[in-house]
C-alpha cells in the first residue's frame, strides 16, 4: 500500500486529489495539511508516508521553501509537487530544489496516479516531455550569460513577479503568501534591482514576453 499525505491550503483541492486516490487500488491518503507548518508537525508526529504531494503556493512557507526543509528533514521523503501553475513557470525550480515530479492540477485525473506510481514503485522522476524539454534548453543555455534574467532570483522573489505580473497588488500578495506588506516591497526592490526593471509594467512585459504569465 503507498501511504499518501496531501497539502494543499484548498479543501476542495485536497477532496478532488482524495477522490482520484480512493479509486485506485493500492494507494490510500492517511493525512492531510493545509499549510507547511501542520505538514512539517504532521511528518514528525507520524509515520513517515510513501510520497507527500504538495501545492506551490501555499500559506506561510511557499511549496518551494517547503521542499527544501521535507528534504532537509527527511531526504528520502518523494515529494510531488501539484499545482495549478503551469509547467514552464515553477517546474524547473521545483525539481532543483528537490521534488521528484511536477503535475499541473489540470491533468490530475488522467497523471495522478501514473505520477505517484512512477516515483514511489519505479523510484523515477515524473517528468512531463513539456519539463523534459524546458530542461533540455536549459542544457543549451548553460553556458556564461546564457540564463534569462529571471532565474537570478529566489524561488520567493520569482513567486512575487509572477504574482505582480498577474496583475495582483501588494495587498493581495501579502496575504496569499503569509507576508508583511513591507517584506513584500522588499522582494519588489530586489526584482527590480536584479532585473534592472524600474515598474510593474516592465515586470509584466518581461513575463509575458517570457511565457511566465497565461
Amino acid at each position: 500500500m503507498i501511504n499518501t499525505v496531501i497539502a494543499d491550503d484548498h479543501p476542495l483541492m485536497r477532496e478532488g486529489v482524495k477522490k482520484v486516490i480512493d479509486n485506485e487500488m493500492g494507494i490510500q491518503v492517511v493525512g492531510e495539511s493545509s499549510d507547511g507548518r501542520e505538514l512539517l508537525s504532521k511528518l514528525e508526529a507520524s509515520p513517515l508516508p510513501d510520497i507527500v504531494i504538495l501545492d506551490i503556493t501555499m500559506p506561510g512557507k511557499s511549496g518551494m521553501d517547503l521542499i527544501k526543509d521535507i528534504k532537509n528533514l527527511y531526504p528520502s521523503l518523494p515529494i510531488l509537487i501539484l499545482s495549478i501553475h503551469p509547467e514552464e513557470r515553477f517546474a524547473i525550480r521545483a525539481l532543483k530544489a528537490g521534488a521528484e515530479g511536477y503535475l499541473c492540477k489540470s491533468s490530475i485525473s488522467k497523471k495522478l496516479v501514473k505520477a505517484i506510481k512512477k516515483i514511489v514503485i519505479e523510484k523515477r522522476k515524473y517528468i512531463t516531455e513539456d519539463v523534459a524539454e524546458q530542461l533540455a534548453l536549459q542544457v543549451d543555455q548553460s553556458r556564461p550569460n546564457g540564463q534569462p534574467l529571471h532565474e537570478s532570483l529566489s524561488d520567493r522573489e520569482f513567486e512575487v513577479l509572477c504574482m505582480i505580473a498577474a496583475g495582483k497588488g501588494v495587498a493581495e500578495i501579502a496575504n496569499e503568501l503569509s507576508l508583511s506588506p513591507h517584506t513584500v516591497h522588499t522582494y519588489r526592490s530586489r526584482i527590480k534591482e536584479k532585473m534592472n526593471l524600474a515598474t510593474n509594467v516592465e515586470m509584466t512585459r518581461y513575463a509575458i514576453a517570457n511565457d511566465l504569465i497565461q
